[in-house]
Formats: structure tokens, C-alpha cells, sequence
């Protein structure tokens, strides 16, 4: 009888394993597609709305890059980066968004981190600063160091002799790897 709880439990919990990240990432996309769609202020049937917006963003982004639209968009963003208040609250969400994705991404340079010495810890980390000389710290770098499974983090101010370069993975597989807390798998073991 012990036997077949163990069993039956065991069974439970890998279908928790197996079925968890599948539930969590349909629900995530139920969710997307639903507030997307709500953005929208006349009714569309289920998910026109979600695919109305991305055809939206896409085509704005694809006329930002041309040149009359870049000079309009370029005036709107001096306008939204000069205006009290305002100011503060669009640069802050403009850089957080170019650090993750477009042409300037900043998190691109994967490097080693040591935290400690005796035991040895590295983390890895995201170079942000090559130097930090201009605030009077010579020789210092500012590294970006991501939390595992979450979308945060922290910045620490370290000698650039206590970091390395990540060689063996571009910066994708190593926010992969830092975010996931070291369990997705590097180059070497695909």
C-alpha cells in the first residue's frame, strides 16, 4: 500500500513537472491576448483586437526607420523628453525597453563575476558600465546581475579584474542560464 502512494505521488508530482509550465505559459498567453484585446475601444471577435495591435506596433516600427517617420517619431521623443513630469517617467521606460530589445540592447556583454574568494563564487552577470572613472572609481566596472526566475535584479560596482568575459555562450544563452538559475543548458551540452 506504501508502495502505491509513493508511486501515486511520485506520478502527481511529475505531471505537475510536466503539465505546470504548460499551464503557466497558456495562461500568460490567455492573458496577453485578453488585455491586448480589451485595448481596443469598439468589439472585434476574440483575439482580431490582439493581432490588430501587433500589425499596429509593427508597421510603426517598421515606418520609424524611415526617414520622414524617424524625423517625426525623433520630434515626439524630444517632445515627451523635455516635458516636466513626463520626462522622467518616459526616459526611464524608453532605456529599460532599449536595454532589452532594438539596436542599442545594452545587456549584450555576458561576463563572470566574482563574489567571493574563499570559497570561490562566480555569478554571471551583464558588463553595463566599461568604466566608472567619471564617479571617481578608477578602475570599477558596474555589472548588471539578474535574479533567478524573476525579471529583476541588481547592480553592483566591482574591480574589473574580479570579472571575466562569458566565451561560451552569446548573451541570450547566458540570461537563459542566469534567469533560470543555471538549470538551461550551455553550448557544450546541446
Amino acid at each position: 500500500m506504501k508502495r502505491f502512494a509513493k508511486l501515486l505521488l511520485r506520478s502527481f508530482l511529475q505531471g505537475l513537472v510536466v503539465l505546470g509550465p504548460v499551464a503557466v505559459t497558456a495562461y500568460v498567453i490567455y492573458l496577453v491576448f485578453d488585455n491586448v484585446d480589451r485595448l481596443i475601444p469598439f468589439k472585434l471577435p476574440r483575439g482580431l483586437g490582439f493581432l490588430s495591435v501587433i500589425s499596429c506596433v509593427t508597421v510603426i516600427g517598421y515606418l520609424g526607420t524611415r526617414f520622414f517617420f524617424a524625423k517625426l517619431i525623433g520630434a515626439f521623443n524630444h517632445l515627451l523628453e523635455n516635458t516636466p513630469g513626463i520626462k522622467h517617467i518616459y526616459s526611464s521606460v524608453k532605456e529599460v525597453m532599449g536595454s532589452f530589445v532594438g539596436d542599442k540592447r545594452k545587456f549584450n556583454k555576458p561576463v563572470w563575476v566574482r563574489v567571493n574568494t574563499n570559497p570561490e563564487i562566480w555569478r554571471i552577470g551583464f558588463l553595463t558600465q566599461k568604466t566608472m572613472s567619471d564617479l571617481g572609481m578608477e578602475d570599477k566596472v558596474a555589472v548588471y546581475m539578474p535574479h533567478a526566475y524573476a525579471i529583476s535584479g541588481w547592480v553592483i560596482i566591482i574591480s574589473k579584474s574580479e570579472t571575466r568575459p562569458v566565451t561560451k555562450m552569446d548573451a541570450t544563452e547566458a540570461m537563459k542560464f542566469a534567469v533560470s538559475g543555471g538549470v538551461t543548458f550551455t553550448q557544450d551540452e546541446k
